[in-house]
């Protein structure tokens, strides 16, 4: 794909805002971006456009130039949005689904047991990703960080290539699902297990 020209602001009185000619210039690649992001965040790709010329209008705004490198900047904000839009998604509850208000104190999950539950079952999936061999504990560890960070920045903190983290992280997860499927007993089955 090639970059797009942006006009340049020259130094003569006469020119006139270069917003327009940048927001033309963009349009095309941000529709093709937003499109192919958009699925994997769970938004509507035309909100993730809005939301990315939000923040290009404001940055002009706020330095009055345009970025250096426009297409690499919006494909660096499209990105940001879409996990900026899927961490957004993964908190909000629509509010017909949200239990009655519980003054007895029960928690977020239901009840206070639960909470206790859940906060359990988290502290033994993090001991036994600690355990697993070789470089799984931190490709897993990196996979679990809430910041949601992409297969690159993943890579790059780890010095492996990109190609090579989905096989190794398919390796480690089933070393994980193993290792965790020997310790905790199905649910459901009782007495003898043939």
């Amino acid at each position: 794909m090639t970059t797009p020209q942006i006009p340049r602001e020259t130094a003569s009185p006469a020119h006139t805002d270069p917003t327009p000619g940048l927001l033309a210039a963009l349009a095309p690649l941000l529709a093709a971006e937003s499109d192919a992001e958009a699925p994997a965040a769970g938004v509507d790709p035309s909100d993730l456009e809005q939301a990315v010329w939000l923040r290009l209008l404001e940055q002009l705004q706020e330095t009055g130039t345009a970025p250096e490198r426009p297409a690499e900047w919006l494909r660096k904000a499209v990105r940001s949005e879409a996990r900026r839009a899927r961490r957004t998604s993964d908190r909000e509850r629509p509010y017909r689904e949200e239990p009655a208000h519980d003054p007895g104190g029960s928690g977020p999950h239901g009840s206070p047991e639960q909470s206790l539950l859940v906060a359990e079952g988290r502290r033994t999936l993090r001991a036994a990703v600690t355990r697993t061999p070789g470089r799984c504990p931190r490709v897993l560890a990196a996979m679990l960080d809430p910041e949601d960070r992409t297969y690159r920045e993943i890579a790059g903190e780890l010095g492996i290539s990109q190609g090579s983290l989905g096989p190794m992280r398919s390796r480690c997860l089933g070393c994980l699902r193993r290792m965790l499927a020997a310790e905790v007993p199905a649910p459901g089955r009782r007495g003898r297990v043939r």
